[in-house]
């Protein structure tokens, strides 16, 4: 038997003074609390409690045990309830993980944002090392992840935090030297910039969109950041994030290009472990990150004077 159930009953017992009073306490039958301290004594090795037709007695071990065995009992009540009370306080450890060309741009802040706001939340967050397998960071000991792409998991719970725009664009100098593009099939003649995990570049939307595997590759990384410094300086066509790419497009270091057929938003999902009962860091953090995209849109991109977006 269950050593804490048997440990549980005897306690009730010692308690008591009688079977029949620890049974009605328990909700249980006399005989059966009878078992348990007789299972416990067999267990232990020595006589527990002096039986006779009208008490029950503890022996000195038993008295000895029944000390031990209720400080036991109430250390994991205690615990329990430290646990309990834990998971529904937004307190704690929070461990993230994402790709780092996401860790590096909108989602960074917005983590930095929420560890300002709840300063008894440490945040551990980390950039790259994931595995295709997306339950993968459950067994790495993180709570919360992040894609990118559509996932159908049912060992994960998943959560739409924010749409992230993004841009096909050069700069005046790559267009003047190379010309612009007047349809997408264009893209194949051109320089591009491509990041290693984004091979395949999406242009327009619904039925009009047209996929492009870029096979002229002139420049590749795993940074955005790195590709659009090398759009900056003319070395060809990139596919960015619009947030980091803002301040350049608007300045016109960077150019729009097709914007009449635009490029689809990427999807930023957050996953995180099964279950109903989800604990109250992580849906205070989900809140908040959603939260914080919708306050902080990206404006829209409004040339200047000097800037002529590419057609």
């Amino acid at each position: 038997m269950d050593r804490l159930l048997l440990m549980h009953s005897f306690v009730t017992v010692a308690q008591v003074g009688s079977f029949s009073g620890a049974a009605k306490k328990l909700g249980s039958s006399g005989s059966l609390v009878s078992r348990h301290v007789a299972e416990l004594e067999r267990q232990v090795g020595v006589r527990l409690v002096n039986r006779t037709a009208r008490s029950v007695s503890l022996t000195e071990p038993g008295q000895r045990y029944a000390e031990f065995a209720a400080r036991i009992l109430d250390e994991i009540e205690a615990e329990d309830a430290g646990i309990a009370q834990l998971h529904d306080r937004a307190e704690g450890t929070l461990s993230i993980i994402c790709p780092k060309w996401i860790g590096s741009l909108d989602l960074g802040d917005a983590i930095a944002a929420f560890s300002a706001a709840h300063p008894k939340i440490q945040v551990r967050f980390e950039l790259g090392g994931m595995s295709d397998r997306t339950y993968d960071f459950l067994d790495g000991g993180f709570d919360v992840a992040f894609h990118t792409r559509d996932l159908r998991d049912s060992s994960v719970r998943l959560k739409k935090i924010a749409s992230l725009p993004f841009v096909l664009c050069a700069s005046e100098e790559y267009i003047k030297r190379r010309g612009s593009l007047a349809h997408p099939n264009d893209i194949a003649a051109h320089d591009c910039l491509v990041h290693v995990n984004d091979p395949v570049w999406r242009i327009g939307h619904g039925h009009a969109s047209t996929l492009h595997k870029i096979r002229n590759i002139a420049f590749s990384s795993n940074s955005y950041l790195a590709l659009q410094k090398a759009a900056v300086h003319g070395r060809g066509l990139a596919l960015l994030p619009q947030r980091p790419a803002y301040d350049d497009l608007v300045s016109g270091a960077l150019q729009v290009l097709l914007p009449e057929l635009a490029v689809p938003d990427r999807p930023l999902y957050a996953i995180y472990g099964p279950g109903a009962d989800t604990p109250r860091k992580i849906s205070v953090f989900l809140d908040f990150l959603a939260e914080w995209f919708s306050q902080n849109p990206i404006p829209a991109i409004r040339p200047s004077a000097k800037e002529t977006i590419a057609k």
